[in-house]
């Protein structure tokens, strides 16, 4: 009988200390098992797609980083473009400039070899700066509907009101935070661990594809990330709204035909891009995440990724006439420089021939 007790006791306190066990080597094997890098699914492994879509995405980067980088070019070297409205130009393509080359190149790379791996670092590191340049970018486009709100509904208080002081707090402002939201995101993301699958449903390091692969505790984190992006998503995007309405009302009391069909062929463009970029960032931050919803968020997030890029420029000043009389102004110094040079290097060539010609004709 004692010995039966004893049994039966010994079984009762093994049973815990065995699952205990259990749980360590579970635990251990997960680290064991802890993954180093993510694989980019994209758009698939079709071979034809990819050779499509790499000469698709080729030349939308070529066009964007073209358009953009004449745009800070011009906005840097012209006189007459040292306005606060080209100074947030300028910098919008300069932003857009870095958006796009945090992301493309290496989905080209990926179309052109076919090698979807990326390490966990530098998924993190391209997950940051797309964070905070979609940040800046949602700041930096209130600013500007603000600032065209001063200059057609307000225009005797712009001069005072947007000077220069003012501008480069607003640009300095729309930097700092969004530098500082993303590095409060990627500061909880770097405290994940991923121990099961490695694969993102994505052409890039999207932030909650890729909570979503952690075997952490990730309700926080998210709660965090829908309140930041409600921040940086829906107060800039009613400030840009009502800017703009503003705008078209004031538009609208112009007693001129021609005035207001000139102003909204310049006006009317700029809501439909700014409301494509806030809708779709919105539909894939905003929107709690569910399966059927993958795809679609993945196709929303070409437009203010790739596509917002491309157009910027060229709606909001590629179209504008100074933006014209600067780019003719450029070329016409570009090729008067050429000349100059082309005359310093051909005169000493020409004294060369005539020389070697009075030579020739003396022997």
């Amino acid at each position: 009988m004692f010995y039966e007790v004893v049994a039966s006791a010994g079984k009762i306190n093994m049973e815990p200390y065995g699952a205990t066990v259990q749980s360590l080597e579970n635990r251990e094997s997960r680290n064991e098992t802890s993954i180093t890098e993510f694989i980019l699914l994209g758009f698939g492994d079709d071979q034809a797609l990819q050779i499509l879509l790499f000469s698709l995405f080729l030349l939308i980067y070529t066009v964007t980083m073209a358009g953009n980088i004449l745009i800070v070019l011009l906005v840097a070297t012209d006189q007459h473009l040292q306005t606060p409205m080209y100074f947030f130009l300028g910098n919008l393509s300069c932003l857009e400039t870095f958006c796009s080359s945090n992301i493309l190149p290496r989905m080209l790379f990926s179309f052109l070899t076919g090698r979807k791996t990326i390490s966990v670092n530098a998924c993190f590191v391209q997950n940051y700066f797309l964070g905070a340049f979609g940040a800046i970018q949602c700041c930096l486009l209130s600013v500007m509907s603000y600032d065209r709100y001063l200059a057609i509904c307000k225009p005797l208080h712009y001069v005072t009101v947007m000077n220069g002081k003012l501008c480069l707090q607003l640009i300095a402002g729309s930097w700092v935070n969004g530098l500082l939201a993303s590095t409060l995101t990627i500061t909880f993301m770097s405290k994940l661990v991923f121990c099961d699958s490695n694969k993102i449903n994505h052409f890039f390091c999207d932030t909650f594809p890729v909570i979503d692969l952690s075997c952490s505790e990730t309700h926080i984190l998210k709660l965090i990330m829908y309140v930041l992006s409600s921040m940086f998503t829906i107060p800039p995007f009613m400030i840009t709204l009502s800017s703009y309405i503003f705008i078209i009302v004031a538009i609208m009391r112009i007693p001129s035909t021609t005035g207001k069909q000139k102003a909204f062929s310049t006006c009317s463009s700029h809501p439909f891009v700014v409301t494509l970029f806030y809708c779709t960032l919105m539909a894939v931050y905003l929107i709690p995440n569910i399966n059927t919803l993958g795809g679609l968020k993945k196709f929303f997030s070409v437009f203010y990724t790739i596509l917002t890029p491309m157009l910027n420029p060229i709606i909001y000043s590629l179209r504008n006439k100074e933006v014209k009389d600067a780019f003719k102004r450029l070329t016409s110094c570009l090729i008067v420089q050429t000349q100059k040079e082309m005359a310093n290097y051909c005169f000493p060539l020409c004294v060369f021939n005539v020389f070697s010609s009075s030579i020739s004709k003396i022997s």
